[in-house]
């Protein structure tokens, strides 16, 4: 791993973290072929923006149920396995849908492919990443307003609720942090999950995107049970359980690229 840029070394770095829970100076020196003060440097930006801790030789992963994490770094995480689960956006959705959208990286990367896909969508959400995002597209894009959480770039609060009580939407396109078959859906915090779990009563059909990373988890907040969700997209083949699990829900699954099971 020659000349690599230093945010594709934290990517790399956080992806290791995710896998292992920890990692360690000397290690990750020698797999970059960078001093270990570059990876010590890396360490001590992560920790200010709450991802690790640092210990003796490395870092630890921070993960709590009620773990925020700012946009920039959801962003970074599990990125090929986000882009997987857009890919199978398209055959869920029709030239002149309403969609309600909340903040995740994941539907953001979805949207990206739906705008490559369809050219008259209405797009409501509470996400300043993807009024921006969408500024220049052909979606029609109606904004909750609210008020501005800057950690996870979202809106929020009383405003957000009344406007996205206001519409009628054919397809809510959620994410969360967390799937428990004993606990439900759950996520970090309070303001995103209420907002949530309003745009799921405004719509016809919920879909939920959620990687293989997010199953087997508890988080902070219950968004909601399983019976309030129409269809799942992960990028990998859940366990046998989760698949009985799922059945016995009437969810539809779709993961990979040719697979489907209801």
């Amino acid at each position: 791993m020659f000349n690599i840029l230093a945010f594709e070394r934290r990517e790399k770095i956080m992806h290791h973290l995710y896998r292992d829970k920890k990692a360690f100076v000397s290690t990750l020196a020698e797999e970059f072929k960078v001093t270990e003060e570059t990876i010590r440097r890396d360490f001590e930006k992560m920790e200010k923006e709450g991802i690790v801790t640092r210990t003796y030789g490395g870092a630890t992963l921070n993960l709590h149920t009620n773990e925020d994490l700012p946009y920039q770094t959801r962003n970074a995480i599990n990125i090929e396995a986000k882009k997987n689960i857009a890919s199978k956006m398209n055959e869920l959705l029709h030239d002149g849908d309403t969609i309600m959208a909340d903040t995740s990286s994941t539907v953001l990367e979805s949207l990206k492919e739906i705008q490559l896909q369809k050219s008259k969508i209405t797009l409501i959400t509470n996400s300043i990443i993807a009024l921006q995002e969408f500024s220049n597209s052909s979606f029609t894009i109606i904004s909750t307003g609210g008020e501005l959480r800057t950690k996870s770039m979202s809106l929020v609060g009383t405003v957000s609720a009344s406007t996205v009580e206001h519409y009628n939407a054919d397809i809510a396109l959620l994410s969360c942090k967390s799937l428990s078959m004993t606990h439900g859906i759950t996520d970090s915090n309070d303001p995103e999950g209420d907002l949530k779990r309003n745009m799921a009563k405004k719509a016809t059909k919920v879909i939920l995107l959620a990687d293989h990373t997010k199953f087997d988890k508890v988080a902070f907040v219950k968004i909601m049970n399983f019976d309030q969700i129409n269809c799942i997209i992960t990028d990998q083949k859940p366990s046998k359980e989760w698949l009985e699990f799922l059945t016995s829900k009437s969810i539809e699954l779709i993961f990979k690229k040719s697979e489907t099971s209801h």
